[in-house]
């Protein structure tokens, strides 16, 4: 992970010298800087920042990757690499849930904005528990 580190490392160094350039770019003077693509701008950096320090801090404590050593080959990275799901229409009914709840609130009906909230408490845990039951249990 340390490859992963350098390459945030070198887009917030980036974003460091960016940031206060476009700053004094958009700035002309009657109406000030453009505050909205600065403040993007410094959020971003932050959020490189953050990831930077996260996978630096982890990098040294973690044993190395096949592809972060430099004697490692394709085939020590072979096995398992992990649990992917198959398809599932819990998704669906979470995103017509919330959908609803938007609706609700945009027309100010409380009370439909109440019953996409039971629907989609329901629907939010069966897609929570979906793989514990059933034929994708494990």
């Amino acid at each position: 992970m340390k490859v992963e580190a350098w390459l945030f490392g070198i887009t917030t160094v980036f974003l460091v010298l960016v940031t206060p350039a476009y700053w004094l770019i958009t700035d002309n003077g009657d109406t000030g800087a453009d505050w909205t693509g600065t403040s993007a701008l410094v959020m971003t950096t932050l959020l490189t920042a953050m990831v930077t320090l996260y996978l630096g801090f982890h990098a040294n404590r973690m044993d190395a990757r096949p592809e972060d050593r430099t004697d490692g080959e394709i085939a020590d990275g072979a096995g398992e690499l992990g649990f992917f799901p198959p398809y599932s229409w819990w998704p669906f009914w979470c995103a017509c849930t919330l959908s609803t709840i938007v609706l609700a609130l945009a027309v100010t009906a409380w009370w439909l904005a109440i019953l996409g909230g039971v629907l989609g408490a329901l629907a939010l845990s069966g897609m929570v528990f979906e793989y514990y039951r059933g034929v994708h249990a494990h």
